[in-house]
């Protein structure tokens, strides 16, 4: 019988997640330590204040709801990552889904300042559930080529999203987010081309880059939006066409404030229609957040818990949505900021929040002045340094799967919703990783005159031509049975063939799909006058073989397990087969290392 305590043990929550692993870090705090990750929050403040308000304007929400995600979310989650370096928030992926969403479910009761409010509280749930119960491990089985296809497509589209921005034309409302960039060239075509707006772009353009050149680790998007801001501030660019934020979404400084989340009939009747969308960003959010932790515990050897890091996006998450602000993730960018800025706890991340609500009441009055042309290339940006040439030509060198994955993912995520290509991607490189790995081997085995096994050559003759010796090596489970029947029939099928003895040696992971595959090719052997031998049977093959009945219908006399000896059982099984036969029972010749001892089996 097979034990099912470890499986129910592996299914109950671990409430050991919800203790914050920077208790521990206190605990021997430092005022070096703290020096640290003072300026490391600083640093990454400086980075979050434009990329919040970027992403404010490509989502279509409130610059507080987003900044809002930043300060509280951002708070609340670096209490509990077990990476110093992670850092909770809005991001480019993310945002646009959100817009994407919000273009969907237009007719919805619901506007999108509620449906993020509502989605960020599903997918805190989902992540919790995740987190505590220990389906970390899960984004193991996600291929890297589906995440470098997924952020090089959120890449190109983040900066062709933003070209109604760029060129100062009306954005179409009724146009999707794929075909709003098309709907933009057009008028751009048309002459209805704002120069002013895309002079005020390409100058922001410009700056960002000499600043950049120049200085290299002053904030330049920082510094770029608070120049622009008091250009705006001084001379009114809004006389020239030049949109503003305080002519979408008016930004005024004030602290979070807990609003909680409705549940009326409204919500609960959208919230069908979030589901899809709420999986998609929160299985998103889950390979961001592992995908940074690894990447940063490799460079600094601090031990991560992928599984921490869900518990600490989803009370985020969570925290986020009852203060009335859109849902976050792992943030590279900033992530990355934060790493390269010297932080040495998990503080840093709890000191950049509080960081971000003193600039930004500090830049309040400038905020409302900041031009979204100079915003929209400030996001165009963003986009193109997701798009990681080096990353790119790896995956696509690598192997054909991994080739045809990035492709794959790319086009879909393009074309398609990208809540949908995230799930083609991963489900694609699913299949093509199972089809690889449910290809076992066949070879045929013969003993030469010294007693040798070893593979008989083609062309050559059989020793026994009566029998065929079958060495199966690989995986055997479900995705591999019907292959592996089919392969060892055809071996099978030949007019002097009557006795198959399948040595099982290296074959690994046997479930009730082999056993059935199994069961029916003895059964077409019997039917046929053939017999089915096995040799080599390790202790958990044998384990499937005795639970499923297999051995008890193959017959135990027709098994035959492995031993010391690695050629003992398939000799055994050799003369097994002699003796159906009806021949006289062969001397028994040994094959073994010479520098081990005969086995007392031999």
């Amino acid at each position: 019988m097979i034990d099912p305590a470890p499986v129910i043990d592996s299914l109950k929550p671990d409430w050991r997640l919800l203790v914050p692993p920077v208790w521990r870090e206190i605990r021997d705090y430092s005022r070096e330590k703290f020096r640290a990750d003072a300026f490391a929050a600083a640093t990454v403040a400086m980075v979050s204040i434009p990329q919040a308000l970027g992403f404010a304007l490509l989502a279509g929400l409130p610059p507080q709801m987003v900044l809002g995600t930043v300060v509280v979310g951002g708070l609340v989650a670096a209490f509990f990552f077990s990476s110093r370096h992670v850092i909770f928030g809005p991001s480019n992926s993310l945002s646009l889904l959100l817009a994407a969403t919000f273009i969907s479910l237009q007719g919805s009761a619901l506007g999108p300042a509620e449906l993020a409010v509502l989605l960020a509280l599903m997918i805190g749930v989902l992540q919790f559930g995740a987190g505590v119960m220990r389906f970390g491990q899960v984004t193991q089985f996600i291929s890297r080529s589906v995440v470098i296809g997924y952020s090089t497509a959120i890449g190109v589209l983040l900066a062709f999203s933003q070209l109604h921005h760029l060129l100062g034309v009306e954005r179409d409302t009724s146009a999707s987010l794929w075909s709003a960039p098309f709907h933009a060239l057009r008028r751009a075509w048309l002459g209805e081309v704002n120069f002013w707006a895309a002079g005020v772009a390409a100058s922001a353009f410009l700056l960002f880059a000499l600043i950049k050149r120049l200085r290299p680790r002053w904030p330049e998007a920082l510094l770029g939006l608070i120049v622009f801001a008091a250009i705006d501030w001084t001379i009114d660019l809004t006389t020239f066409g030049v949109a503003n934020l305080a002519q979408g979404h008016a930004f005024a400084a004030s602290l979070p404030n807990f609003t909680a989340v409705p549940m009326t009939g409204r919500e609960l009747a959208t919230f069908r229609d979030l589901i899809v969308p709420a999986f998609a960003i929160a299985l998103l959010g889950m390979l961001e957040a592992v995908s940074i932790s690894k990447t940063y515990s490799m460079r600094s050897g601090e031990q991560v818990d992928t599984n921490r890091e869900l518990v600490a996006m989803s009370l985020g998450n969570i925290v986020a949505a009852f203060f009335g602000s859109m849902p976050g993730s792992a943030s590279f960018a900033r992530s990355a900021a934060n790493y390269q800025a010297g932080a040495r706890t998990q503080v840093a991340g709890v000191l950049s929040s509080g960081f971000v609500l003193a600039f930004v009441i500090v830049l309040s009055p400038l905020v409302n002045h900041l031009p979204v042309p100079v915003l929209a290339a400030a996001l165009i940006r963003v986009g193109w340094n997701l798009i990681d040439r080096e990353q790119i030509r790896i995956a696509a060198r690598s192997t054909g799967s991994d080739a045809f994955t990035l492709v794959a993912t790319f086009v879909c995520a393009v074309l398609l919703p990208l809540d949908v290509a995230i799930y083609i991607g991963v489900v694609l490189a699913l299949f093509l990783a199972l089809r690889k790995a449910s290809t076992p081997t066949l070879v045929e085995y013969a003993f030469n005159p010294t007693g040798e096994l070893v593979v008989r050559e083609s062309g050559n003759q059989r020793p026994h031509p009566e029998v065929a010796i079958i060495h199966v090596e690989g995986e055997l489970f479900f995705g591999a049975a019907d292959l592996f029947q089919s392969h060892v029939r055809q071996q099978t099928e030949r007019e002097n063939l009557r006795i198959v003895i399948l040595r099982l040696k290296n074959a690994r992971h046997l479930d009730a799909t082999t056993v059935f595959a199994l069961r029916a090719l003895q059964s077409y052997l019997r039917q046929t006058g053939r017999h089915l031998l096995v040799s080599g049977v390790h202790g958990d093959v044998l384990k499937v073989f005795r639970n499923s009945g297999l051995l008890r219908h193959i017959g135990e006399e027709n098994v035959f397990p492995a031993e010391t000896n690695p050629n003992l059982a398939t000799r055994k099984a050799l003369q097994r087969a002699k003796a159906l036969l009806g021949g006289a029972e062969p001397e028994v010749r040994l094959y073994f290392d010479s520098n081990q001892p005969l086995p007392k089996s031999a």
